[in-house]
């Protein structure tokens, strides 16, 4: 077998092989005696074909078979040879496959891109700090009593705070536009779910009163042909209510599958609750600034095949998230949607390797250990889901996985500058992008 190598850009090569045709024409030979051993053809005995007939017959697919295990057979050789490590599948392009000469092909694939890390000890990180207060609990339990609260009609003008029913009809440019109208509407006035300004226009309307609210729609609203045009909606309010809360009972606090008998036991969970929260939160938004320093400092190009894998996987959880149970196709969502996070992802993830390999970093079983444990303790029956993960070798690899990822944040920020920020509960627990603008 001969093999030579062709760089054709950074991390593309072309690989050109060529396999003797006596190794042809032995395994085709080899398959044609295994055929004819089963084979049944009119006017021939089971096993009794004749060689000749056989290969005449079954011949063009048995050959077509041999060169695709050749392919596969010869191209790990090949690489095994050369010491290539391929970054997906290689396209395979025929250069001579006549019969009785010399099969050669080409396959073009990508690489890993080699890395020499940059020293983290320039990198600066700010880390936030948080905890949660006893007026955090407060409004966290008033805002799950809002959630469970009941509606009572009331004959006054709307409130902040209020749900009205109504009603309404947008115009731009004094045309109806597509989705700008609807009857009965339920709107809770400082929800936040109308666009700018009609929430508000409506604070002071009574029933029956007919409101015309004028508004701009944001540059960024999501339909191209309305975003930031002035528009006018016709409202008419057909009801005003308002908000009943739930009291702190049993019955409350059953609703949250908490089993607290008093308002002290129940701000206690809500209090466990919230501190997981927030260790979690300020744990990711820590790594997303590692991370995202780590791949300011280390500038790398990225294979295409391991990028496009990447969109095939960030497709199939989008159509899981949001396909409401339907059965959709993940091509159908547009490429470009997920290639900047896709992008981001691969090259995040060959850093790590990296750093991984460098620092000769392995998982540790404590942590290993602990990590499950906190997953557990979130379910009625923690043993069992403990159990449950150290007997699914697939599970407990993702979270060592996960160990090794805060194992290698670890490692950078020993060397990096770490400026400790105090935030408040609900800032340290909003997503990094509400902060920082990262994805």
């Amino acid at each position: 077998m001969q093999v030579s190598v062709e760089t054709t850009s950074a991390l593309e090569r072309q690989m050109t092989i060529t396999v003797p045709a006596e190794r042809i024409e032995s395994d085709v030979d080899k398959r044609v005696q295994q055929t004819a051993r089963t084979a049944r053809l009119d006017g021939f005995r089971p096993g009794k074909v004749p060689l000749k007939v056989v290969k005449k017959r079954y011949g063009a697919g048995i050959r077509q078979d041999v060169l695709g295990e050749v392919i596969q057979q010869s191209f790990y050789e090949a690489v095994q040879q050369e010491k290539i490590v391929p970054a997906g599948s290689p396209q395979i392009e025929f250069k001579n496959d006549k019969d009785g000469e010399d099969f050669a092909f080409v396959a073009t694939f990508e690489v890993y891109p080699e890395i020499e890390l940059t020293d983290f000890s320039t990198a600066e990180v700010e880390k936030q700090t948080s905890s949660v207060t006893d007026a955090d609990i407060e409004q966290m339990v008033d805002t799950l009593r809002k959630q469970q609260a009941d509606w009572t009609a009331v004959e006054r003008a709307a409130q902040d705070g209020d749900r009205v029913n109504i009603d309404f009809e947008g115009f731009v440019d004094g045309e109806a536009f597509e989705g700008g109208k609807a009857e009965g509407h339920d709107l809770v006035l400082g929800s936040g779910s109308m666009i700018p300004g009609f929430e508000d226009g409506l604070v002071g309307a009574e029933v029956g009163a007919d409101v015309e609210l004028n508004v701009n729609f944001p540059e960024e609203y999501h339909a191209e042909e309305l975003k930031g045009k002035a528009a006018v909606f016709k409202v008419k309010v057909n009801t005003v209510s308002e908000p009943v809360l739930p009291e702190l009972d049993k019955a409350f606090f059953e609703k949250f599958g908490l089993e607290a008998n008093d308002v002290e036991s129940f701000q206690a969970e809500v209090r466990s609750n919230m501190e997981r929260e927030l260790k979690n939160a300020l744990k990711m938004k820590l790594k997303d600034q590692v991370f995202s320093k780590l791949v300011e400092l280390n500038a790398i190009e990225v294979p295409s095949a391991l990028v496009d894998t990447e969109i095939d996987a960030l497709r199939r959880q989008a159509v899981q998230q949001f396909g409401g149970g339907q059965d959709l196709d993940p091509n159908m969502l547009p490429k470009e949607m997920f290639e900047d996070q896709a992008k981001r992802r691969v090259t995040v993830g060959l850093l790590v390797q990296e750093v991984v390999k460098a620092a000769e970093i392995t998982a540790d079983e404590a942590r290993v250990r602990e990590t499950v444990e906190e997953l557990a303790e979130t379910y009625q029956e923690p043993q069992q889901v403990i159990d449950w993960y150290y007997g699914n070798e697939e599970m407990l690899n993702q979270v060592k996985s996960l160990v090794m990822e805060d194992q290698v944040v670890d490692h950078l920020l020993s060397s990096a500058k770490v400026n400790e920020v105090a935030v408040a509960y609900e800032e340290a627990i909003k997503p990094a992008q509400q902060n920082n603008g990262a994805e």
